[in-house]
């Protein structure tokens, strides 16, 4: 391992739970080495570390859609170190940096607690060592000190170190001097006691966790340059940091924004155009573009002629500018009406009939052949998910706005369900339904107003969006079962409005960094016959829990109550698959209820004769 290497991620974890911001744990050395915790640096440790700066560096992707909803010109991969010779690489030329976080480590011998600069280090080695409980040793065998497991997090995304000096409670005169962390024979946090060497003052860390232990927010952020900001939760009493543990599960929400690549932006002209379009939007008016044009020889290097090329820009220019753009509602047009005369090679859709069984509930089946995803990483929150993309509590993971974020793109396949409009106008119009959906939707208003939100929430959730999301949901454990991936190799894309786009359908895809989703294993199940069994042992699997009747009446969502009937025995899986964090989900929404069946969209399905 070369010098302060820590070790690798992959680049789909840069966008998920590894990205600018997030606490990473690495072992230096490999397995067995070292502990070292780090914050993972932002987008300018991106440009110091992978050069060249910004979209000059080769590693790059578009995605023309998605670049105009988040305002950026381009998509950066989470680079990569170009191989230089045979197992050789140039670790400068891709890799990324983080923060030491937690400063303070503790020695697991002599319980000394102390920050970086108290402990000793082997030139080039990450990783800190104890010189006293190490003597003499040989590298391989020294005590090397560990992170701390208490720090403070902010709702706002700030990381801050726990108070070890104020929660011990130095006796008067005491020149805060060396503290230790040692265990005893009682169990739990009782019996880690937190003592000053110099006063003798000693306190166990029972109760660290309460709600004024932390004080009040400083702002910190270490992943960024300028270390802080004002937390704009200082006055709130709903917004305080508070002690938790460094590997809780809460730290790090992302914050993803995707597109599918769907015609025309998917064919050859764009993928030529694309060095060019950020340039070609943002000209004045078609005369600019056409000089532009001109000026490069675009019609020689594309091979068209010059009217039919500035034809063919600006159709797409008056295409994307179009008035309130909608991502999922362009691709819900493509999968439900797949007419288009371009030719592309990362969209390819095959119409299916659905089978007779479904038809009722179930009008329309496209077999997704190909798809390429791309999926940017724009922000995050800690504690609680983010409740949209204007929740006030989005961290940062730059200093400034840049033309440019991190994302990843996957290719895969897929198979696409739309739901009957007739029966399901009918079905979410009915006061029981209703009811059930603004149980969930006021619960939602509420944790937005918690979290500082403005005014009205940015959504209102609805009883079609909550049956869709709860069907693919079903759909994905049944197809892991059915067709061999694992339920995290699936994903879900929710297709369900009624306001400004009606639509009513979701996409099961397997987009995925690797060639796993490319097999054709997930499209031969969007063939009749087998969907009809897929879908059917789904329902039927929904229709009993092993955790029931605490799970159908809703028992295991108290404490969420963003979901109604479900839990990780029925509907839960990998957050990676779910668009909403394993939230706004409710099985009696699909099967209905033992008190009130008639709530289930599918509840005629299962109690028919097919």
């Amino acid at each position: 391992m070369g010098r302060n290497e820590l070790g690798d991620i992959r680049r789909s974890q840069v966008i998920t739970t590894h990205g600018p911001g997030a606490i990473i744990d690495f072992r230096a050395g490999g397995a067995g080495g070292a502990a070292i915790s780090v914050v993972s640096g932002g987008l300018e440790a991106w440009d110091e570390r992978a050069r060249p700066a910004g979209l000059q560096h080769p590693q790059t992707i578009f995605e023309p859609r998605l670049q105009k909803q988040l305002e950026v010109d381009g998509f950066r991969l989470p680079p990569v170190a170009p191989q230089v010779a045979p197992g050789a690489y140039a670790p400068s030329a891709g890799s990324l940096s983080g923060v030491r976080f937690p400063q303070w480590l503790h020695c697991p011998r002599c319980h000394l607690l102390r920050q970086p600069n108290g402990w000793r280090e082997a030139p080039g080695d990450p990783a800190l060592f104890c010189e006293p409980c190490s003597g003499g040793m040989a590298a391989a065998d020294r005590v090397h000190v560990v992170p701390v497991r208490f720090i403070v997090v902010c709702p706002f995304g700030h990381l801050d170190e726990f108070p070890w000096h104020s929660w011990v409670r130095h006796r008067e005169g005491c020149s805060l001097g060396a503290l230790a962390l040692a265990g005893s024979a009682t169990a739990g946090l009782a019996g880690y006691i937190l003592s000053c060497r110099n006063c003798g003052a000693s306190r166990s860390m029972e109760g660290c966790f309460g709600d004024d232990v932390a004080g009040q927010c400083r702002g910190k952020r270490p992943w960024l340059p300028g270390d802080h900001e004002d937390c704009p939760g200082r006055d709130d009493p709903n917004s305080q940091p508070r002690v938790t543990q460094r590997g809780a599960s809460n730290l790090y929400f992302s914050v993803v924004e995707s597109a599918l690549d769907i015609p025309p932006w998917s064919d050859a002209l764009q993928a030529r155009l694309v060095q060019f379009w950020p340039t070609l939007l943002r000209a004045a008016d078609a005369p600019a573009r056409g000089l532009f044009v001109d000026m490069l020889g675009l019609p020689a290097q594309l091979a068209m002629t010059r009217e039919r090329l500035i034809a063919e820009i600006e159709a797409r220019i008056e295409r994307i500018q179009a008035p309130h753009p909608n991502l999922r509602w362009e691709e819900y047009e493509q999968l439900t009406k797949h007419e288009h005369d371009f030719q592309t090679t990362e969209f390819e859709v095959r119409p299916t009939p659905p089978p007779p069984e479904l038809r009722p509930w179930v009008d329309q089946v496209v077999r997704v052949t190909r798809l390429r995803e791309v999926r940017a990483l724009r922000g995050f929150t800690r504690v609680l998910p983010p409740t949209g993309p204007e929740d006030p509590r989005i961290a940062p993971i730059s200093v400034k706005a840049t033309n440019w974020l991190p994302a990843i793109e996957n290719r895969g396949e897929g198979i696409f369900l739309r739901l009957d409009a007739t029966r399901l106008r009918q079905w979410e119009t009915s006061p029981a339904v209703e009811a059930r959906a603004a149980t969930i939707n006021e619960a939602f208003g509420a944790e937005w107003r918690r979290r500082g939100g403005e005014g009205a929430p940015p959504r209102t959730i609805r009883p079609r969006f909550l049956l869709v999301h709860t069907l693919a949901h079903a759909l994905i454990r049944q197809l892991s079962l059915d067709c061999g991936y694992s339920s995290a190799s699936l994903r879900e894309r929710i297709y369900a409005d009624v306001d400004s786009f009606e639509m009513a359908g979701l996409l099961i895809f397997t987009a995925s960094p690797d060639a796993d989703g490319t097999l054709g294993g997930l499209v031969r199940q969007g063939e009749p016959a087998m969907l009809a069994q897929i879908v059917d042992q789904a329902l039927r699997n929904m229709s009993w829990c092993s955790s029931d009747p605490l799970c159908i009446e809703g028992v295991h969502t108290i404490t969420d109550s963003l979901s109604g009937a479900a839990c990780h025995c029925c509907l839960l899986g990998a957050e990676t698959s779910c668009e909403e964090f394993n939230r706004l989900l409710d099985r009696a929404l699909l099967i209905g209820t033992p008190h009130e069946p008639a709530l289930g969209y599918f509840t005629d399905y299962l109690t028919s004769e097919v």
